[in-house]
């Protein structure tokens, strides 16, 4: 992708990006009250919800464009950026027309290719391809939609661009809202190098406590910000009231964190790497002895018979392999993962190579 650095308001955004501010913007004094104290402990860019897409029919919704004009004069008392999420070209024009500085495009919304190419189109109308607009992870894990979402805008001349991870909804149970599933923001990473990334832990963990070390996570892999959700009142909060924090305890948190912002490697790493590369050549020439052994294993079958696939055997292996795998402290997930993607080419050779 060929992106612009990130400017809004006249400024450079810098990393670490941080944006804070209500869930929802409930009230003026609730959101003057919040912006006057995230704006003195440091935070540049206030977020606040006007249109929420809520599930039910029925819950708060968001007041919608008056809360408008109560960021622009929150803005004008605090001097922070604004960021607002859009769902429609109505909601693109009215932000714009308001003086918002940053848009996000939320999760309900970047999954639906029609309704991000008319808020792209939107904002070419408008002629507002400059600024910035940042694009959370559709609701399911599905990393060609993220991206697609992105293309859009970015075939459409909006060049100010981030990706926001929020985590993804899953079936059963989770101690997170939203599954973080830290290897697709990491492989979006490795397709686009250069679109900042920033991390939304208060919709990952939706509790406050998790909050910290989901930010010390992201901080750690290198993503660019985090997106929190602070409040002047969070129990009184009118809508996801249990992720909110206060800015004196964002303030506590931001201060805690360990930032890894050394641009060039040690001397020390390399050494390290080279280890890496040695044992990776290893496991490439140890997966292609196991590939022909299937391939063997194939031929026997084809020639007795039998199906190429036997789920009591895998069932087995799986098993066997995971208990080893977290004696030796590993992440069982990992393993099965790792072991579905070796049984996959393992059938597909033996398919193969009975052609």
């Amino acid at each position: 992708m060929q992106l612009l650095p990130l400017e809004a308001g006249g400024r450079r955004l810098t990393s670490p990006i941080i944006m804070a501010g209500p869930c929802s913007a409930e009230t003026p004094d609730r959101l003057f009250d919040t912006a006057s104290a995230l704006s003195q402990v440091g935070v540049g860019i206030l977020r606040a919800g006007i249109w929420k897409p809520r599930t039910s029919p029925g819950c708060f919704e968001g007041v919608g464009e008056p809360a408008l004009v109560w960021m622009r004069q929150a803005k004008e008392l605090t001097g922070m950026l604004t960021a607002v999420e859009v769902a429609t070209p109505r909601h693109v024009e009215a932000a714009l027309s308001a003086g918002t500085d940053i848009l996000w495009i939320g999760a309900r919304t970047s999954g639906n290719p029609f309704a991000v190419q008319e808020i792209a189109d939107e904002m070419v109308r408008l002629g507002a391809t400059d600024v910035p607009v940042f694009v959370k992870n559709p609701l399911n894990p599905d990393l060609g939609l993220w991206i697609g979402a992105l293309q859009r805008l970015e075939n459409s001349g909006i060049r100010r661009l981030a990706a926001i991870h929020r985590g993804f909804s899953i079936y059963g149970e989770s101690i997170y809202r939203n599954e973080p599933l830290w290897r697709i923001p990491l492989e979006l990473r490795r397709r686009l190098p250069d679109l900042p990334i920033i991390c939304d832990p208060s919709h990952i963990g939706g509790k406050r406590q998790l909050i910290e070390p989901i930010a010390q996570k992201a901080m750690d892999i290198g993503f660019d910000g985090l997106i929190i959700e602070s409040h002047c009142e969070p129990d009184n909060a009118w809508s996801d009231a249990a992720q909110q924090i206060t800015p004196d305890t964002l303030s506590e948190i931001l201060g805690r964190l360990r930032y890894r912002d050394t641009p060039v490697a040690p001397d020390g790493i390399e050494e390290l790497r080279k280890q890496i590369d040695s044992i990776d050549a290893e496991l490439l020439d140890v997966l292609a002895r196991r590939m022909e052994v299937s391939r063997q294993i194939g031929e026997y079958k084809r020639a007795h018979s039998m199906p190429v696939v036997q789920p009591g055997r895998y069932s087995d292996i799986v098993a066997s392999r995971v208990k080893d795998a977290e004696r030796l402290g590993m992440n069982p997930e990992f393993m099965r993962s790792l072991l579905s993607a070796i049984h996959e080419e393992s059938v597909r050779q033996q398919l193969e190579n009975g052609e």
